[in-house]
């Protein structure tokens, strides 16, 4: 086994790596302890060096027990939490101590050893979940995007919450909301707290800045439980430069391109993917944290920056990145086919989600990055302006029904002096509101899985800062505590109604009905599945109507189940009271219209109830 598990390692066909190198407890004969491997092909004088030897060199050499440059040796009578290195002579002449590429645990920074722990036989209490667990495709899937160190903050004592204590406040607060799953940002081993995690240093060891992978598990064990899916964000594209970690691992290029690529664009060592090692060695990271920790979703980051070299599509495909990703999903899919790969990807590759064997690369869901810029982008024009920007709202639908998107507000518009997504709305405080709501509505009603970063449903004005908690006390003001209440209403009306999420990428079930009225910049869509319709409807401007025919596709009865300037919203209560009855008479083409009144800047959501 161990030998098709190398050959499998050497020839990027491996997913299961962490079962044999790295650090292992397990017994040889009678004797319990931990077996060290280490795969460096140009190390010498390979030993390791830890607190049960005092450091010592000379203690624990290590054994080649291959031509292909594995290191082994058993070592008696360790316990978890030890730390170690491995001490060797590099191919450049220079002895060197290195952490464990494979280390299930580390030290907090700014301690740079890996750390024994025998991460077998946690006790799971998610078997029902499993069971049951899907990719999501016809069900409601609205993911709360969080950093877990600054979701809360710091206990009062100062302390960082670890992952248990974490779990106790999230669960809650994630039921009460109404999100279907979390998704964490890197919760690997990373040395530079402003990195949040993409530039990482240990690939297999959990954050020790929250716990032990036990406590992790625990975190994931109880999410599950409380009926919460988990996604996990990794960053195969690049790694941290420190010295002790992967750079140059055993003076070679072992990890990263030994060429003009190696240097990322945020000044990181860039992963050379056509390495079949390299391969091996991140799916098997991968792999892991599905295997071992049941997260439900990986969420690929910056794979844009996998396609092409440093994201630039004028160079030309990277063709062994490319063929990595392919390999990535179709091991992942087979491995576990309930667990969804998400990419993170700005791109306009053609076939993202597209399945292998018809040229795609096999992905589960893309980040439509299009629609997050553009949406933005004309919510923050003035309204005077909005009807020469009226196909930044439109154009999204014209290719929707090409990849299985998802539609994300993430970390990545809060940060950097872009601004809050509030800060982004155009107008003074209450038209900011005003439209911030007309936004979310706007995101739940349209075609896509749903993705907000922690602090969207507090409306900050303050820029996401990981050294800090999130701004709590907002909920004090009625202005941020009603946009919590909306986008709570909103998720629990977004798995509510069959419409808002079944067969999503079947137009059939969507169908404009005012889409070209740039002139008074008011939007309407109708969804429907079987016998359920809704119809949404947007004014993107501040006037106000007390009557505006909606063109429609149905005669019927429609009543209004959700208006985002209703009082309980921090709007002006400017609805629809009553069931509407359509009348007979085409606009935009349509047989029949439906007079509505429309709040400024409102957005309103109707069901047909006969």
């Amino acid at each position: 086994m161990a030998y098709g598990l190398v050959y499998d390692y050497l020839m990027g066909q491996c997913i299961e790596a962490h079962n044999y190198f790295g650090a292992h407890f397990t017994k040889q004969g009678k004797t319990d302890g931990v077996v060290f491997r280490l795969y460096a092909p140009m190390a010498n004088d390979v030993s390791v060096i830890g607190e049960w030897n005092n450091w010592d060199v000379t203690k624990h050499k290590m054994n080649k027990i291959d031509d292909a440059g594995v290191w082994e040796v058993f070592i008696p009578g360790l316990s978890n939490y030890q730390s170690y290195k491995f001490h060797f002579l590099n191919a450049k002449g220079k002895y060197v101590d290195k952490a464990d590429p494979f280390a299930f645990y580390a030290e907090n920074r700014p301690g740079t050893c890996s750390r024994l722990f025998d991460n077998r036989n946690f006790a799971w209490h998610d078997d029902y979940w499993l069971a049951h667990r899907t990719r999501n495709f016809d069900q409601p899937m609205s993911i709360y995007e969080m950093h877990l160190g600054s979701w809360f903050g710091k206990a009062e004592d100062g302390h960082t919450l670890s992952y248990e204590e974490i779990a106790d406040k999230l669960i809650p607060y994630i039921q009460g909301m109404g999100y279907t799953h979390v998704e964490f940002m890197p919760l690997v081993q990373h040395p530079f707290d402003g990195s949040w995690g993409y530039q990482a240093t240990g690939f297999f060891a959990v954050d020790s800045r929250y716990g032990n992978p036990f406590q992790l598990m625990s975190l994931i064990d109880r999410l599950h439980q409380a009926g919460i899916g988990c996604i996990i964000d990794f960053a195969p594209v690049h790694f941290a430069k420190d010295k002790w970690a992967l750079a140059e691992y055993d003076g070679t290029k072992l990890f990263e391109y030994s060429n003009k690529w190696r240097v990322s664009p945020w000044g990181s060592y860039q992963f050379d993917l056509g390495k079949d090692p390299v391969r091996s060695f991140l799916m098997s990271a991968m792999n892991y944290f599905v295997d071992y920790f049941h997260f439900d979703g990986i969420r690929v980051d910056a794979v844009s920056n996998i396609i092409y070299y440093n994201g630039d599509s004028s160079i030309g495909l990277n063709e062994g990145a490319v063929e990595f990703i392919k390999r990535l999903n179709a091991k992942i899919h087979i491995a576990h086919d309930s667990v969804m790969m998400i990419a993170e990807d700005s791109t306009a590759f053609a076939g993202t989600t597209k399945p292998i064997e018809y040229g795609g690369l096999g992905f589960d869901y893309k980040w439509d990055l299009g629609w997050m810029n553009d949406t933005l982008k004309y919510y923050s024009k003035d309204p005077i302006y909005k009807k020469y920007e009226h196909n930044k709202l439109t154009f999204s639908m014209a290719y929707f029904y090409s990849d299985n998107f998802m539609l994300p507000l993430s970390h990545d518009e809060v940060v950097h002096g872009k601004g809050t997504i509030i800060n982004k709305m155009w107008g003074d405080y209450e038209q900011k509101f005003a439209l911030v709501r007309n936004l979310y509505t706007y995101q739940y009603a349209h075609p896509g899985k749903k993705l907000n970063f922690m602090g969207n449903e507090l409306a900050t004005f303050d820029e996401w800062n990981e050294q800090r908690g999130l701004q709590w006390d907002l909920k004090r003001f009625p202005k941020h505590d009603s946009v919590t209440r909306l986008c709570k209403d909103l998720n629990f009306i977004y798995r509510a109604y069959k419409p808002m999420y079944f067969e999503e990428h079947n137009p059939e079930h969507f169908r404009w009905l005012m889409v070209d009225n740039a002139d008074q910049s008011v939007f309407a869509f109708e969804r429907t599945v079987g016998k359920e319709t809704l119809v949404f409807v947007f004014n993107m401007t501040t006037n106000f109507y007390d009557f505006i025919n909606i063109p429609m596709l149905q005669d019927g009865t429609y009543e209004e189940i959700f208006n985002s300037d209703k009082d309980v919203y921090g709007g002006w209560g400017q609805y629809n009271g009553l069931p509407i009855k359509t009348e007979k008479g085409s606009f935009e083409g349509l047989p029949y219209h439906m007079c509505i009144k429309l709040a400024c800047l409102g957005a309103c959501i109707f069901k047909k109830i006969k």
